[in-house]
Formats: structure tokens, C-alpha cells, sequence
């Protein structure tokens, strides 16, 4: 292979009942082109993440043509692109600490340039079904999900990657894993900035064997650096329960059948 030519996209299908759960994994996104183009075009932010994984994504497709699919354009179209709610919190006290930076200034701009998304996945399809998006009490069952079961598909996907110019990190991932009885996925926004604060958004969806429904539950979790031990810092999965809640949001979604 010449250094001209791409890998050719990593694409892996499964299917899980009347579900079809597909992955796609390819090269960041380039400096200059057509889908660069098509980023800054639909997207106002004064600049994107380092590493956008364009191509990639992970969709579940019911056989009807309904589903969730998950993607770092869309993911990206949720970010403040007017206004920095960091700076308002935290910016002087980061700033003050980062002093030495040459980058500074490129990373405290009139917008989130932690990247922040509140991203739960996009719905899609058409055709002769939909989804009815309703409030439940209803909760992911986690015991179920620690029981031994053989995994028939697993994929982590990576969407996209910032170091917030050697200041921390921003990243959003999304990984699925497919059992005889059920699949779940957990999409996470990892966030770090270097002695300020961190945040974890976690998108979990959840779906059992023979039901017509998916279960979503979202959370947004931050915490001050100072009260999350350094060891922990680096570990998404560590440092999550030392972040205080912000916010949840537990949704079940119904697939119908159209009349």
C-alpha cells in the first residue's frame, strides 16, 4: 500500500434478532478537503477537535428501519458555540494556574472549547415504524448486565479526541456489546482540565431480548480537580465516583408500528 493510499474504513455488521448493529472505524479526519469542508460548514465552532473521527460511527437498526446511530458531527452540533461556560467558573483560577502556556490564548475563546456535549445519539429511520420518545421510571437492570453471558459482539468506537492544547483532555467514545440476552452500549464524554475541573457525561442504552423498547439513561457528572485524587485523574472509569451529579435523565423509547 502507498503512502497516497487510505486504509479502507474498518466496517464489522451484527445481527441480533430483528436488530442489525453495525460499526464503522476509519482515519481522522484531514486538514483540508471535502469532508473537512463539510465539518466547518455545517458546524459554527471557531475550531474542531484535533482528532475527528469522521467516518466513523456505530448504528443499531431495528428491521423496521427505525434506530439510534452515533456520530461526531452530530455529536459536535451540541457543542456552545457562542460562549464559554467554563470561563465564567473556572477560567482566571485556570488561567492564573497555566500562566507559562504558550497556547493560552488559543484555547480561552468565545466558546466551549472543553467540547462539551450533552449528546444521547441520533435517531433514525423511516418507513413503516417510529419511536416514541417517553419519561420512565424504569432503570437499567445492572445485575443483569454483571452476569456471565459469552459476548457474541463487542466494538469501541473513538468519535472524537482534543488535548486542549496540552491541557487536559476531551474525548467521546461509544462501545457496544452484544449478549444472548440483551446489548448495551455506554457512550462517554471524558473531560480534564488540568487542575480545574473534570466531567463525565455517560449516555448508557440498553435493550432486552423480545421487548420493543430500548432504555436510555444520561448523566452529567463534574467535579473540582482539587477533590479527585491525582492517581485518578488519567481513568475515566476511576475517576467517575468522586464527580458530583449534575444532571440525569432516564427515557424509554418505544418503537411502533405505523397504522
Amino acid at each position: 500500500m502507498s503512502k497516497t493510499q487510505k486504509k479502507p474504513p474498518d466496517q464489522k455488521h451484527f445481527e441480533f434478532g430483528p436488530w442489525i448493529v453495525s460499526s464503522c472505524k476509519s482515519h481522522i479526519l484531514e486538514s483540508e478537503g471535502i469532508q473537512r469542508e463539510k465539518f466547518e460548514g455545517e458546524l459554527e465552532l471557531p475550531q474542531i477537535p484535533e482528532m475527528v473521527f469522521a467516518e466513523n460511527y456505530l448504528r443499531i437498526e431495528h428491521e423496521t428501519g427505525v434506530g439510534l446511530q452515533f456520530s461526531a458531527l452530530d455529536a459536535l452540533r451540541l457543542v456552545d458555540a457562542h460562549s464559554d461556560p467554563v470561563k465564567v467558573a473556572a477560567s482566571e483560577e485556570w488561567q492564573n494556574a497555566r500562566s507559562g502556556c504558550e497556547h493560552i490564548k488559543n484555547v480561552v475563546s468565545p466558546f466551549d472549547w472543553t467540547y462539551t456535549t450533552n449528546y444521547k445519539g441520533t435517531l433514525i429511520g423511516t418507513g413503516n415504524a417510529n419511536i416514541e420518545v417517553e419519561n420512565t421510571k424504569e432503570r437499567i437492570d445492572v445485575e443483569k448486565l454483571k452476569r456471565r453471558e459469552p459476548i457474541g459482539f463487542y466494538d469501541d468506537i473513538l468519535l472524537f479526541e482534543d488535548e486542549l492544547s496540552d491541557n487536559g483532555t476531551s474525548m467521546l467514545n461509544v462501545k457496544v456489546r452484544v449478549m444472548p440476552s440483551c446489548f448495551f452500549v455506554l457512550m462517554r464524554l471524558f473531560i480534564r482540565v488540568d487542575q480545574v475541573m473534570m466531567r463525565v457525561n455517560d449516555t448508557r442504552i440498553y435493550h432486552e431480548a423480545g421487548t420493543n423498547f430500548l432504555l436510555r439513561e444520561f448523566s452529567s457528572k463534574e467535579e473540582s480537580t482539587t477533590k479527585i485524587p491525582t492517581s485518578a485523574q488519567t481513568d475515566p472509569n476511576e475517576v467517575s465516583q468522586y464527580l458530583t451529579t449534575k444532571m440525569e435523565t432516564f427515557e424509554k423509547l418505544t418503537f411502533c408500528e405505523n397504522q
